[in-house]
């Protein structure tokens, strides 16, 4: 009998315990998070108003329901936690799919003055995670400037488009829902530092920013021209053809009256954010065009956007976990076909999959194939892991060592305290927002 844990319960996790439950038929798999929650991503990643996307959970609930694999949530692995060796004792396997945990930087003067913000801080808000911070992301705002031009960005600037009666009905939380509602941000301008056929963002996700009510989108026809692609788009692969066709529309239409103005930016490179009051009052950016090689060049030529509130999207990155070795060049884990290396070598019953296993990239869908190249490794040294001795049930030892995992009626507590707080409020269901309230619903378990 081959014990497994694996470490993250977001798609990542789930697809590689479902790979493992369905090529084995004998596999016991533990699925651990830190947070009381599954479905990583998806729960706080996914804008809550899209719904589509966020119905995946359905089927990420179907694997953390099979009868061989149990959720464990709020198990901290690392300092303060169960350390990553002890987790090695107690299992046969451990695979290790914790994802890209922090943002990237941009290194720019004036990157920390108040008002400046990783995009990923500003989704943990509005999606209720339990480490984010409430502090005002919009407050005394008029202008905002989104860097970066992926589905991220996308996201962050069509919620602060939205208005109340479209963020009632999603799950956001009450107090992100209130502070939205009373909104003065009325410009957004989401600016890339390359052109639109190099833009990261999904033609369904760039198209919906016009079907937003009372916005109007525009887009500069000349910074458009500057891409060598734009006069030309049929040798671009489909995606971005697309992408450059709806911008092209969009530059060509005239100005409309609207509540929101979204303007979105090209060849614009952000060098510093400029302080008024103590605060970011503006993005000064250098204008750059195509250097002939996929890249860009400065220009010397410089422009001042005015911002108080600006929220960098530039991707997310990798962070060491204690007692796995790291790559911080790649932000990921060394591996190879998802057996971790340590020093070169392969070390025996360690594994990983998903971001931190080959980057933040691909979209959820990829971590099937992934999940799919580490199981079959895993399952290929399963002789020879499962001839160690392991305990007979790792739950009894992790509760010896004072860990009190939250199971799956924990979970299914939060979820009904979370319909019962959005019948409260008129609203349907509304997320716990912070740590104190999810881990007292989760105890209420008591169907």
């Amino acid at each position: 009998m081959l014990r497994v844990a694996v470490v993250g319960s977001g798609p990542g996790g789930c697809y590689t315990a479902q790979s493992l439950v369905q090529q084995d038929p004998d596999v016991l798999v533990d699925v651990l998070d830190r947070l009381p929650c599954p479905y990583g991503l998806v729960r706080y990643g996914v804008a809550p108003d899209h719904e589509k996307i966020k119905s995946l959970q359905n089927n990420l609930r179907a694997v953390l329901e099979h009868e061989r694999v149990r959720f464990l949530g709020g198990v901290q692995i690392g300092p303060g936690g169960v350390p990553a060796e002890r987790l090695r004792e107690l299992y046969h396997a451990v695979v290790y799919c914790v994802g890209a945990a922090t943002d990237r930087h941009l290194g720019i003067p004036g990157e920390d003055l108040p008002g400046s913000w990783s995009a990923t801080e500003f989704v943990s808000w509005y999606s209720a995670h339990p480490d984010a911070v409430d502090d005002g992301f919009v407050l005394g705002a008029r202008s905002a400037v989104v860097i970066g031009v992926g589905n991220v960005a996308v996201d962050v600037t069509r919620m602060l488009a939205r208005g109340p009666a479209e963020l009632t009905p999603t799950d956001m939380p009450q107090a992100a829902l209130t502070a939205l509602a009373a909104s003065r941000v009325t410009d957004v301008s989401m600016v890339g530092r390359r052109g639109p056929s190099q833009a990261r963002f999904t033609t369904k996700e760039l198209r919906e920013l016009g079907t937003l009510p009372d916005t109007d989108v525009s887009v500069d026809g000349d910074e458009l021209a500057l891409d060598p692609a734009y006069a030309e788009p049929s040798g671009l692969p489909a995606p971005q053809r697309r992408n450059v066709e709806v911008l092209r529309r969009w530059a060509e239409t005239p100005a409309q009256e609207a509540g929101h103005h979204i303007r979105l930016r090209f060849f614009l490179r952000p060098v510093e954010l400029l302080a008024e009051g103590g605060r970011v009052g503006a993005v000064r950016f250098e204008r750059t065009v195509p250097d002939g090689q996929g890249g860009v060049t400065g220009t010397g030529r410089y422009e001042d956007v005015e911002a108080q509130l600006v929220l960098r999207s530039v991707g997310y990155r990798g962070v060491p976990l204690a007692g796995l070795p790291f790559d911080p060049a790649t932000g990921t884990v060394p591996h190879l076909a998802g057996r971790v290396l340590r020093e070169g070598r392969v070390a025996p019953g360690e594994y990983v999959a998903g971001w931190i296993k080959r980057g933040p990239t691909g979209v959820i869908g990829t971590n099937r194939s992934d999940a799919k190249e580490t199981v079959t490794a895993l399952l290929a040294d399963a002789s020879a892991l499962a001839r160690e001795e392991r305990p007979e049930d790792p739950l009894a030892a992790l509760r010896a060592q004072g860990v009190e995992p939250v199971g799956w009626t924990g979970w299914c507590a939060i979820e009904r305290a979370e319909a019962e707080l959005g019948a409260s409020l008129g609203r349907g269901v509304v997320k716990l927002p912070d740590w104190r309230s999810l881990m007292a619903a989760a105890h209420e378990s008591a169907p």
